[in-house]
């Protein structure tokens, strides 16, 4: 039976819109939108959490996704599954010019390539529940990264709409046996097109059944105006905790308490749960400051590394409106650490486990 530890128990539930209901014991329950549909018609349902969180990582790519479907998954996956890891993700690709056109390899969905159906198949063997969540290659365009994407004729607007609609279900089709995916990621320009992004959630909906977030950079998840159409609000929590240099634990886990206590704010009034869509520090003493700076330090720079690590995996622990993380980033093996953000790594490998593995 496939590995689902966040979403259980599935039973229609009415036509209400998701909600979160507080119960004393040890097991939280949570009200979440799994879609079931039949024709045109969607009903929520009723799920379960199990009390283990999200507790994912995000496995990135040497060779725009080919290496997905290669030998070496599974040895990969298995190496994520030893860290703690109930959940990975995968992040394919379509690359972004500046007329607003998204260029992306075409296929048949009832046969996917093997950098998407073979890292499903292997992560559900292995009891591994797996994420889809597509980004938008920059590199080579005018922008600098995702957050910039934006256009000022009308025409490339059309343009990005027609193509990105296309990847999006066309991945959704292939994928349908995933258990979540991300409909966008860091596209928080483009948030202004309210109903552009509720017709692309409607048509996702319509192939596959998982639930569904959009990736909101930190700055910006208070922006996006159609949560209400997803499962979980998807926040890429790359927040500042401290202005210290360099910081102790007490110092990054006040910077959590605060972020926390702002997230809940947030999400409580809009009954929905929170997932950590990337999380991630890098071997730098401005981890907690600079959170998504590529720079790296020396190994002089691991224990403000892996203060940062801990301290946020604690936090997630602790608050309740949060179900958990997708950790950035591990790679296929046998070249499992990048050149950042190096999850992999034998002391954040270490760092990981004494916080998911303790009981």
């Amino acid at each position: 039976m496939r590995h689902a530890p966040i979403f259980m128990d599935r039973e229609i539930y009415g036509n209400a819109f998701p909600t979160t209901t507080r119960h004393n014991g040890p097991v939280r329950i949570y009200i979440s939108f799994l879609l079931l549909f039949l024709g045109f018609l969607i009903s929520p349902a009723l799920a379960q959490i199990d009390e283990r969180l999200v507790r994912g990582i995000t496995l990135s790519t040497h060779g725009n996704g080919h290496d997905w479907g290669s030998e070496s998954i599974g040895l990969t996956l298995e190496s994520i599954r030893t860290a703690g890891a109930n959940w990975v993700a995968i992040h394919p690709y379509a690359r972004i010019s500046d007329d607003g056109s998204l260029r992306f390899t075409a296929f048949d969905p009832a046969h996917p390539p093997a950098y998407l159906e073979r890292p499903i198949r292997e992560a559900h063997r292995l009891g591994l529940s797996i994420c889809i969540k597509p980004h938008i290659a920059y590199w080579g365009s005018s922008f600098s990264w995702r957050g910039e994407i934006e256009f000022s004729r009308e025409d490339a607007w059309d343009r990005f709409w027609r193509d990105y609609r296309a990847w999006i279900t066309l991945l959704a089709e292939a994928c349908r046996e995933a258990d979540g995916f991300v409909v966008g990621t860091e596209l928080d320009r483009t948030l202004r097109f309210e109903d552009e992004w509720r017709a692309l959630i409607a048509d996702v909906r319509a192939r596959m059944e998982a639930p569904l977030t959009y990736a909101a950079n930190w700055t910006d998840y208070q922006r996006v105006p159609f949560w209400d159409a997803l499962d979980v609000i998807g926040i890429q929590a790359y927040f500042p905790l401290t202005d210290q240099r360099p910081p102790s634990r007490e110092d990054i886990k006040r910077g959590w308490q605060q972020r926390m206590r702002e997230i809940r704010a947030y999400a409580e009034p809009l009954n929905r749960q929170v997932l950590f869509t990337e999380l991630g520090y890098n071997q730098s003493h401005k981890a907690a400051i600079t959170p998504w700076d590529y720079d790296v330090d020396g190994e002089d720079a691991r224990p403000v590394q892996i203060a940062c690590m801990q301290v946020a995996l604690d936090a997630i622990e602790r608050e309740e409106r949060v179900v958990g993380a997708l950790l950035w980033k591990w790679f296929p093996h046998p070249r499992p650490v990048g050149r950042n953000f190096q999850l992999a790594a034998p002391h954040m490998r270490r760092a990981i486990a004494e916080q998911w593995q303790t009981p």
